[in-house]
Order: C-alpha cells, then structure tokens, then sequence
C-alpha cells in the first residue's frame, strides 16, 4: 500500500439528493486553511458500498467528503457523467457499458469482489435441473454473464430455462415467494435467500470473469485535471477498505444502526465478499474478460479493453 497522507478528522454530510452544480468545491476551515469538497456516490444500506460512509477516518489534510446516494449503478454513472458526484463506489459492468459508449469514466482502484451466487430451491441440485424451470437474473449485470456462461458450459440451452428479469431488491423475495425457482444474482438477497432453505447450485466464480465485481470509478477529465486529488482519495479508499477488511465487528453495526437491516443477514453476506483496492494484472484481465462477453451477448457494442477502462496509476501495488 502506498504511505498515507497526513491525516485529520472530517465531518461527512449525507445527501440523498444530487445537486445541480458543480461537485468538486473549495472552501476554508475554522483556521482559514483551504478545503477541497469531493462529492462520493454510493449505494444506500449495502456492506460492499459502504466505504464512502467511513472516508472521513482517513481524509487527507484539505480534503473533506459529502457521500450521496443513489438507487442502482447505472445511475451513479450517469452521476459521473452529468458532474454530480466526482468519484464514485459503482458496479464495474455499468461502467464497462459507459465506456463502450464513448463515455469518460475511469476504474481508478477496486472496491469488492464477489457478492454474487446461483441460488436454487428443492429438487434443483444441478444446473441441469434447471431446464424448465424459472431463473431470474439482473439484466445488464456481470451476474447475467455469469449466469449465460456457466449454462453453456454445463451444455444447458437457455431456450430451455425460463429466464425472468427481476430487480435486485425483489430477487430474495421472489425466489421465497415461489416466483422463481433459482436465481443468479447479489449479495444481500442471496444471503437473505440461503437462509430462507436456498442453497448454491454452482461455483458463481468459475468462470473467466472471477470475481470481479465493483470498483471506485471517477471521470478521465478530473484525472487530467488534479491528479493530486485523484491520488488523495485513493489512498483514503485504500486505508479505508484495509479498515474495513479487518473490523468488521466495529464498522457493520455502525451501518445497521444508520440504515436498518438484518446484523446476521449482513454479516453473512460479507463473508461472500472480499474488500480490495488494488487492479491487479489478473483483476484488469477479468475486467476485459467481462467486456468481451458482455459485446457477445450483445450488451455493448464494441469490448474496451482494460487500457480503456482502467487508470492503474493510481491504486496501491498489490
């Protein structure tokens, strides 16, 4: 890991609205001494999210954070985009998708790998069970690309299982409802759904794209234009998730208390995940591998490679 900066105490405002101008600001402290404001979108009540919520621990000198929240990924890229957040705790696929359509987003550390499971209900052991039987996925997702390869290479047509689109937060209660009888999909409703008496089909790992899952994302016009700034809140992230990878037992329930939430489930849920900050050679490979399945299954156009979604300089060497 790279040496921390100087570090002090900051207070962090929650928004859960995005404002209309621009994120990045300065203003001065009570010693008059500047402070540069960065705006942090993130998802609401998620473990494998949550690092945002805990950057103020381990703000460099100057620099203070506001966390907002968003609903899904997708959008915490259009946040990007339109300049309402400055960084960003998002799904890689979003952002694989957004740079195979010219947008100027970058992937400047990891986040969390993992969160992801294949999910089946009585009689279904194999994936072989699953002809004729209702799976639901999320579209769009790295789960959907996992669930398309691991069918064909168990030699399971998808013509021959009823796939179901269904929202991520409906997935657990679709699959306990009956709706469905498996699914492949995140962290926490596969949690919510083992301990509802689902159990894990398959490896969700096993195949090219690993567990490559979320990454801290910002826009290739701030890297040009304060990468001193670029490389502060790295290292803050990269302090943070070494924080977070070591007490659990401090930070989650801090989260619950702030959000709501099942302790147990969460807690189960993040022994499905496995916090990191580096992009290693094999974590870029996996990126690339993910973009080259999703253009063959027709979810972006052209594959980026990991050069194109990826600035590498910045993240600590793993």
């Amino acid at each position: 890991m790279r040496p921390a900066p100087a570090r002090r105490a900051t207070v962090v405002a929650l928004a859960t609205t995005l404002a209309l101008t621009a994120c990045s600001g300065s203003s001065t402290t009570s010693a008059g001494e500047p402070t540069e404001t960065v705006k942090v979108g993130t998802l609401r009540g998620q473990p494998h999210f949550y690092q945002p919520f805990l950057y103020e621990r381990f703000a460099a000198e100057g620099v203070e954070f506001e966390v907002v929240t968003l609903d899904t990924t997708p959008a915490l890229s259009d946040a990007l985009v339109s300049g309402a957040v400055d960084f960003a705790v998002t799904g890689v696929t979003p952002t694989i998708s957004s740079v195979a359509q010219d947008r100027d987003l970058k992937i400047v550390a990891s986040a969390a790998d993992g969160g992801s499971g294949f999910i089946g209900g009585e009689g279904i052991d194999t994936v072989q069970d699953l002809v004729g039987k209702k799976v639901g996925y999320v579209q769009g997702s790295a789960q959907e690309v996992a669930l398309r390869l691991v069918l064909a290479e168990n030699g399971v047509d998808p013509a021959d299982v009823e796939l179901v689109v269904v929202p991520v937060p409906e997935m657990a209660g679709a699959f306990t409802s009956g709706s469905i009888d498996a699914f492949f999909g995140v962290e926490i409703g596969v949690s919510i759904a083992e301990k509802a008496g689902g159990h894990e089909i398959s490896d969700p790992y096993a195949t090219p794209i690993g567990r490559v899952n979320i990454g801290l994302a910002t826009t290739g016009a701030l890297i040009e234009e304060d990468p001193e700034l670029v490389q502060a809140v790295v290292d803050t992230h990269a302090e943070t998730v070494e924080y977070m990878s070591a007490n659990v037992d401090e930070w989650l329930p801090e989260m619950v208390t702030q959000f709501g939430g099942d302790q147990e489930i969460l807690a189960s849920a993040l022994e499905n995940f496995w916090l990191r900050a580096d992009l290693s050679a094999e974590y870029q490979g996996q990126l690339e591998a993910l973009a080259q399945e999703m253009a063959g299954l027709g979810l972006v156009d052209e594959a980026p490679t990991a050069a194109d979604v990826v600035d590498a300089s910045f993240a600590p060497v793993p």
